[in-house]
């Protein structure tokens, strides 16, 4: 019971969250979502409604190089490939949804390698 209780809190959160951040052309949101052993991240123009790019820890690229690492540096690690894929497709500037999860350790740890990776927010 506590599972379910916890992902309708995070739920709503994310709609807390949601409410106030929207993707455009000119900022798109860079939207998160952790599991218990890999993190995502995308970067979607909510205005059509396309995803941009996206990384995550099981992309096949990326796989072999975040094997030795932990997860907080497998999420720093996947910052930075989203904020390079990005760059390469001109988006500088981005909205940072954390997805209803609480900013810290994982969370923080992307969203700090995407900003070393040259994305603004």
């Amino acid at each position: 019971m506590a599972t379910a209780s916890r992902f309708v809190a995070r739920q709503r959160r994310h709609a807390r969250v949601r409410r106030k951040v929207h993707g455009t052309p000119a900022r798109p949101r860079l939207n998160v979502f952790r599991s218990l052993e890999h993190i995502y991240v995308q970067i979607i123009d909510d205005t059509t409604g396309q995803t941009l790019v996206a990384a995550s820890t099981v992309d096949r690229d990326l796989r072999e190089q975040l094997a030795p690492l932990n997860k907080i540096d497998q999420a720093k690690a996947v910052g930075k490939v989203v904020a390079e894929r990005a760059q390469s497709k001109g988006v500088t500037k981005v909205v940072f949804d954390r997805g209803g999860y609480p900013y810290h350790g994982r969370v923080k740890a992307l969203a700090d390698g995407s900003r070393e990776g040259g994305l603004d927010f």
